[in-house]
């Protein structure tokens, strides 16, 4: 049940942090040093059966990315429709020299 109520929990701060950033029009809104405009970027490579591989400007996104504050978003990702083994392995398909953190991976 617990388990149940964190995921909601860090669902709901996914959802408000993206309202933030809708309201905030004009500013360049970020979580964990991704402007959350440009995040769309990386959608294609992480969702769907058979997902293309990131192109180069997700992986722009993705090295200047902090993986350790990402993992904090890991269970909000399927209510993005974001498969989260697809999403933290985008960081070795983009060759990024820091490794994904080993609380991140499933």
């Amino acid at each position: 049940m617990a388990m149940a109520t964190e995921k909601l929990l860090v669902q709901c701060l996914v959802a408000t942090l993206l309202l933030i950033a809708a309201a905030e029009g004009a500013k360049e809104t970020t979580i964990c040093n991704i402007p959350l405009k440009k995040l769309e970027q990386c959608k294609p490579a992480v969702t769907g059966k058979n997902p293309p591989p990131p192109t180069k400007e997700c992986c722009s996104l993705i090295k200047q990315a902090d993986l350790t504050c990402l993992c904090n978003y890991k269970d909000a990702l399927p209510a993005f429709q974001i498969e989260p083994s697809r999403a933290f392995a985008l960081p070795q398909k983009c060759k990024c020299k820091h490794p994904v953190p080993p609380q991140c991976k499933p």
